[in-house]
Formats: structure tokens, C-alpha cells, sequence
């Protein structure tokens, strides 16, 4: 069965289906036209997390309060490494400025 696209309630409605019938996956993935995988995967992340656990969260950026100190690093590093990159164009664009003004007297 290929994976289709579902929505977080369908994932709930899925996996509480599937932890209900003693965690038959199969008989699961066949019931909601979804595979066995997904069925898999969205009970155990139930068990691990709870069912907030089944949301997407891809390409969503974390806010400043859910950042760890580590990724408040990185990116204060990625910060300064932009910065640093674009005073050093201008520096080198300066320069080559001078060089062809330079040459044209």
C-alpha cells in the first residue's frame, strides 16, 4: 500500500484505532487505505510521546523559548560567520574599486 498525505486528526483517529485492536497494524492499514508502516510508526510515537508527538513538525522554526542553549549557539555562530562574510565583500569590493581607479589615471 503506498503512504498518502493524512492530517494530524486522521493520525490520531488511526493510531487510537490501531492501540485499540490490540495493535493490529495491518488490519489497521487496510481500514484507513494507509500502510503498515505508518500505522507502526504513528503507535509507537503515541506511546513515546503522546499523541501531540504524531504533529508534523517539519519546516516549522522553533521559537526563542523552545531553542536549547546549544541552538542559540549555533546560530549566534551562523550570525556572526554572515557577518563576517559580508564586511569582508565590502572590504574586497573596496579594494578592487581602488585597484581599477588606481589604473585609470
Amino acid at each position: 500500500m503506498a503512504s498518502r498525505k493524512t492530517t494530524f486528526e486522521e493520525r490520531v483517529e488511526i493510531a487510537t484505532y490501531a492501540i485499540e485492536h490490540d495493535r493490529n497494524f495491518t488490519h489497521s492499514s487496510e481500514e484507513f487505505k494507509v500502510s503498515y508502516q505508518q500505522v507502526r510508526s504513528w503507535v509507537l510515537k503515541v506511546e513515546a510521546g503522546g499523541f501531540e508527538a504524531l504533529r508534523d513538525g517539519r519546516g516549522r522554526k522553533k521559537t526563542a523559548d523552545e531553542l536549547s542553549e546549544m541552538d542559540k549557539l549555533v546560530l549566534e555562530n551562523k550570525r556572526l560567520k554572515a557577518e563576517l562574510k559580508a564586511q569582508q565583500m565590502k572590504l574586497d569590493l573596496a579594494k578592487k574599486l581602488q585597484e581599477i581607479l588606481s589604473k585609470g589615471r
